[in-house]
């Protein structure tokens, strides 16, 4: 194996499986820890396992839920803690002791497919420690894969969940552009996706009068919106999001760069009651898992997608909303059913 450790393979697979699977195969859910009454490792690694998800999202390194993955054969999306940028950015040994620490010794058993560097930093103060960690990531990741090719199981994708919530935009916005631009540049020149966390929840209760409800949640059964550059029509908003995300990436000179919805869902509660409902929770995850199939006007075909989150997590703050995302509360049992067929 050589430099294949930074191309995304998926892609090219997904397209030659029936409909149903091929939703099934780009839907993951992300493993959130916020919590003091959650599940133990292994009895939320079965509730994955129950459900269909053979995706997780880690936030970070926690040895107790990559033991718990072991021989699954679930794929791992392992982030880098946003508290590890400035000294990964700074100290290219500190990249590398990272793999050797939290990659190596659970291979073969654990299938690493992704290492994100950063979640939602840009434009906060850690934004500036993002490309110098991707950098020095790659680096070792090419350096390891070169010294272990015989014990490397299968390629590791990298890619940066830096990039803020974005609203429908044809600019990254002004204080995340000067960072965005190198970023999304170094992207395209390794073949890496940017990591997007897509919330049509958030865009809709900051802007009730310009955007509706059934937009939001994926029921709208009409056009809602053209795009008047190229005729492109949206009848969700979901969409209108990530397209805005390829389009900024177009002017910033990155075209070719793929996208991974690295975060998506509703909450059920915690918000205005006519809202946060467990039936717009549900109609909007379940449309979602059905919408990874068919990606986006822009560029049709299957887009992975994390549904956020597994479950309510009570040390999440403020308290609100952000204890009211999970499919599952933390006795295990669903907040609503879904279905990834």
């Amino acid at each position: 194996m050589t430099s294949s450790v930074l191309v995304v393979l998926f892609l090219s697979l997904l397209f030659v499986v029936p409909y149903d699977k091929v939703a099934a195969q780009s839907v993951g859910v992300c493993y959130g820890t916020l919590g003091n009454n959650l599940p133990s490792r292994p009895e939320a690694v079965q509730l994955i396992q129950s459900v269909g998800f053979n995706k997780v999202r880690l936030y970070g390194p926690g040895l107790d839920a990559l033991d718990a993955l072991r021989k699954t054969g679930i794929e791992v999306n392992l982030g880098i803690f946003n508290v590890d940028l400035q000294r990964m950015a700074n100290d290219a040994s500190f990249a590398r002791s990272w793999i050797s620490t939290n990659i190596q010794p659970y291979l073969p058993d654990v299938n690493f497919k992704y290492i994100t560097v950063g979640n939602e930093v840009i434009p906060h103060a850690e934004a500036q420690y993002v490309l110098p960690a991707m950098k020095n990531m790659v680096n070792a990741l090419a350096r390891w894969v070169s010294e272990t090719t015989s014990r490397c199981p299968r390629p590791l994708t990298w890619g940066s969940s830096a990039s803020p919530i974005l609203p429908l935009k044809v600019h990254f916005p002004a204080k995340a552009a000067p960072i965005m631009g190198p970023i999304v540049q170094f992207l395209a020149s390794t073949r890496a996706p940017l990591m997007v966390n897509v919330y049509p929840y958030f865009s809709y209760v900051g802007n009730r009068q310009a955007i509706q409800l059934d937009y939001a949640l994926f029921t709208a059964n009409r056009v809602v919106v053209k795009d008047p550059n190229n005729g492109l029509e949206y009848r969700n908003l979901f969409d209108a999001m990530v397209d805005s995300v390829y389009s900024a990436m177009e002017r910033a000179g990155a075209a070719g760069v793929g996208i991974q919805v690295s975060e998506s869902g509703w909450p059920s509660a915690g918000g205005d009651p006519a809202v946060t409902t467990i039936g717009n929770a549900q109609t909007y995850n379940q449309n979602l898992v059905r919408h990874a199939a068919q990606g986006t006007p822009k560029r049709p075909g299957p887009i992975e997608i994390f549904v956020f989150a597994l479950f309510n997590e009570n040390q999440k703050t403020p308290v609100g909303i952000e204890n009211n995302w999970g499919l599952f509360y933390p006795n295990k049992q669903p907040v609503y059913p879904i279905s990834l067929n």
